[in-house]
Formats: C-alpha cells, structure tokens, sequence
C-alpha cells in the first residue's frame, strides 16, 4: 500500500489533528504525552533525538523509543537532528515502524546546535537539506516532515519551505521566529511569516510560536489559515491548555506522577523538570521546598514535595478566602496553572551625553564575583567557583589540562587505558568481534565467554555422569539372580493337611 503524502496523510493518518503538543528535548516523553493527549493534544512529537547516536547505540534507541510504544500514544511523529543524509535515513529507518512520520528538526537555535552543526544552523544549506530530505521520501515507508524557522526575509522563507515541499516535505511546521530569536531575545512570532508560508505551499502546515491560552489558538488558526497549531512553553506551564482550562497545579502535577508510575521507568531528571515547570510560579514564594525539590532522589520523594506546596498553597487560599492575589503581575493566582511570560531585555544604559552605551563590550573580561578584587583572583565563574570548592584540586586551566588523543577510527576521545587505543564505542564493537576483554571500558566478553564454556563443560560432565550411573543401575539389574516365589505354606484344618490350592 502506497504511504499517504500531504493533505491525505493529515487527515487520514493524523485524524486531521490541530493540537499539537511540540518536541521538546528531555521533555516530550511518554508519561508528558500521554498527559498532554488527556486534555486535548491530537498529536504529539517525541523529543528531538541525535540521528548517529540512535543509529550506533542500541541502548539509546530502546530508552528513548522502543520502550515507550503505548497504543494509546498515536498519532506520534519522531523527530530526529542530523546533517548527514546516510546517517539520517539509517536513523529514520530504525524508527519507522514505531510512529507515523519522521521529523527533521531545521529550527533549534540553541549553542549545542551550533556546536553540532544542525537544527536551524542547517537552514542556508538548501542543497543538503533537498538530498536529506529527498532521500527520505524515497527511502522510508512514512512520511518525512520538517519543523524549520523563519528568516527575516517573508519571500526567502517562502522559497524555503517551496523547497523544502518539492524534495518531499508532506508537513512542514513553521515556528515563526528566526535564528536569533532566543533567550532574553525570544520576542514575538511573527505569524506574517507563517501566514505566507501556508499560502504559498500545497502541503499541511503548523504554526508554532505565541500560544499562551486556547483562545491564542483559535486566533492563530483564523488569522494564518493552517490545519493546526503546536505548543512547546504553553503546554509544559498548562497540560491543559488546548481544553480552554486553568486547573490548580497540583492537578496536574498529581495526574502527570500518576501516569509516571503507570508507564514506568521515567528518567527522574525528566520529572523534576516538570514540576519545576509546573510550580514554576509558585516556587517563586517558597524558595525552600525549590531547594528541596532540587535535592530529593526519587519519584516518591518528588510527589512529598509536590505536596507540601499543595498544602501551602491551599492554606494560603484559606486565609484569602478564594479571592485572587494578583501580586506579581499574574493574571491568576501563582497555584494557577498558567504561562510564564520571559522579561523583556533590559534597555541599553544611557551615559551623561544621552547616547545609548554599550552593555558589553566586546573582549570584556567577565566582572568578579564579588567587589573585593582579591577575592576571585582566578576570574572563575560562580558555577567554577562552586566545583572548586567541592574539589579544590580541580584544574579549569586549558593550557594546564592534558590533551585527549582522539580515537583511531572515529576521532573520539580514546579510553586512556583502553587495550586497543579506541574510544568506547569503537572499543565495544572491536572487543565483541574479538571476543576480548577491555578493563579499562568494562568489557568483559572473553571472560564472560570463557565462563559459558566452563558451565557448558560441566553441564556435559553432570550429564555424562548421570549417563554412566543409569547404565551402571541397568547392568546391576540385568546381572542379578532370578528368584522364584516359594509356595505358601500347606493350610491346617482339625489337624489334617489341605491339598495347596
């Protein structure tokens, strides 16, 4: 059966959905999903995963997908980072039969990106782009999908989408921000952009950027036309968000511990995440239990903390009687479920001639910790400072830190003990292939091979033994005198003798 491409897989195979909850890295797992999928989400992304890790570490794509197939999560598409076609359809392949589409992420801003070279630091190479995404309409039996970014540019970024639909794109979600647009710059989605972009292609598109509430989805669906709408902040804040509902946030956080438990394991750090984000505002007042939340190792001790601000909460509406403290600038009471709005920038210092000076100068060393100059001589950061003190053997000079020799095969890092000079990975596949054993990694398949064999070995001895001893019993048996039952007695009747019987 041919696979479903553009409008018919939308409404087909996605059921036409028009919420949608985002990928969100370390944040979009299953019990996330499944929660968001509770109150409204039609659609969910996985997180974003790294195409060459998935494809070289079994682990990896068993923790992050695999494990995670649930009936009750579909439509789900996964997303994948890569900037090597090959490497990429390798990935997506491994994938396929676990989600209804593969998602090429073209829109993180972030510095690991960069560092990485993929996400929107991809979005000028529009011929890799068109062979990685060619590739994967010609090769995998779902559909491919791309979430990208906008440029300053409205005609540019429609000739980037139009590209992006003739190599195969069947949905493509526009986040209508551009590269710089990030951080303490995030600023307004321009939903132009996106409007030009629906207008201009043939393909589904989703819009994503600026959705706060329900009602800034139904706006956004009205004024830019696209099929449906994605969520990132607004839903981690709200998992209720796409319901049109506010709930206490200890709801929320109840249920989504709840689902935690049903679908287990769930990363711990994905958790505290969560409700970090969930009690965000909250957290603001009671600074104690965020420290704690910080601290606690486990799932149970997550869900104490959880409940001790739902008490305090609680209490504090007790005393106020329901009305809303509007303290802050919060349109709801802080055990609101509620987005959390980013401060804008602050405004360049003005100097004493009224000319807007510089708020960092390029090359500028960073300013000490404290005032007193002698008390940071190093010039380390607070983040140093505070490993320094845990360990004050702690070396953080470049030029003083011994150079890695990087691996024979892939340029990793290599293990400095390792017994073939490879990094971990390379070592791992290397010691299989062998059937050696590599102490400084780990890896032990000789001894345990060696241990296999030596149990295979007394297995046999057991069972030949046990052979020998049957046979032994048997040649007892076959070799001992035949016996023959004497007859009874003669019967005495009034002291005669009774023939036998």
């Amino acid at each position: 059966m041919p696979k479903l491409q553009g409008f018919d897989f939308w409404q087909q195979t996605l059921k036409a959905a028009r919420f949608v909850v985002a990928p969100m890295v370390d944040q979009s797992e299953l019990a996330w999903r499944l929660l968001s999928r509770r109150h409204g989400a039609q659609l969910c992304y996985t997180p974003m995963f790294h195409a060459q890790v998935f494809v070289r570490d079994a682990n990896y794509r068993r923790e992050n997908l695999y494990n995670e197939v649930c009936p009750e999560d579909r439509p789900l598409i996964t997303q994948f980072c890569a900037n090597d076609p090959e490497v990429f359809i390798q990935a997506a392949l491994l994938a396929q039969d676990y989600c209804d589409a593969i998602d090429l992420n073209l829109g993180c801003p972030q510095m690991i990106a960069k560092r990485g070279h993929y996400g929107v630091f991809l979005q000028d190479e529009w011929e890799l782009l068109e062979k990685m995404v060619k590739l994967a309409h010609e090769k995998l039996s779902v559909p491919i999908t791309c979430k990208i970014r906008v440029f300053d540019d409205v005609e540019k970024t429609v000739k980037y989408a139009q590209m992006l639909e003739r190599a195969g794109c069947q949905l493509l979600t526009v986040h209508g921000r551009t590269k710089d647009q990030k951080g303490a710059q995030t600023g307004i989605a321009s939903w132009e952009h996106i409007k030009a972009v629906r207008k201009a292609v043939k393909i589904p598109v989703f819009a994503n950027g600026n959705i706060q509430h329900l009602s800034d989805v139904e706006r956004c669906l009205e004024e830019t036309g696209v099929q449906g709408v994605m969520s990132a902040e607004g839903n981690l804040h709200n998992p209720a968000l796409f319901e049109g509902h506010s709930p206490p946030v200890w709801e929320m956080a109840e249920e989504y511990l709840e689902v935690v438990r049903e679908h287990p394991p769930c990363t711990l750090s994905f958790i505290r995440a969560h409700l970090f984000k969930l009690w965000h505002h909250t957290l603001q007042i009671h600074q104690d239990l965020r420290e704690e939340l910080a601290k606690v190792k486990t799932v149970e001790g997550l869900a104490e903390v959880s409940l001790q601000l739902k008490l305090r909460c609680q209490e504090e509406m007790s005393r106020c009687n329901g009305a809303q403290d509007r303290d802050g600038g919060l349109p709801f009471p802080h055990w609101i479920c509620q987005p959390y709005v980013r401060p804008p920038p602050k405004d360049p210092q003005v100097n004493g001639n009224g000319v807007p000076s510089e708020v960092k100068k390029p090359g500028a060393h960073k300013r000490a910790l404290e005032d007193d100059p002698d008390s940071n001589p190093d010039g380390l950061s607070k983040n140093k400072l505070k490993k320094k003190s845990r360990n004050p053997r702690k070396n953080f000079c470049l030029e003083q830190k011994p150079k890695y020799i990087k691996c024979e095969q892939c340029g990793n890092p290599k293990g400095n003990k390792c017994v073939f000079n490879l990094c971990r990975g390379c070592c791992k596949k290397k010691a299989f292939k062998e059937v050696a054993d590599c102490p400084s990694h780990g890896l032990r398949f000789k001894t345990k091979a060696e241990k296999r064999k030596l149990e295979e070995e007394n297995e046999q001895e057991t069972d030949q033994e046990k052979t020998d001893q049957e046979k032994t019993d048997q040649e007892k048996t076959s070799a001992a005198p035949l016996t023959v039952a004497s007859s009874p007695p003669p019967l005495q009747t009034n002291g005669q003798t009774a023939p036998a019987p």
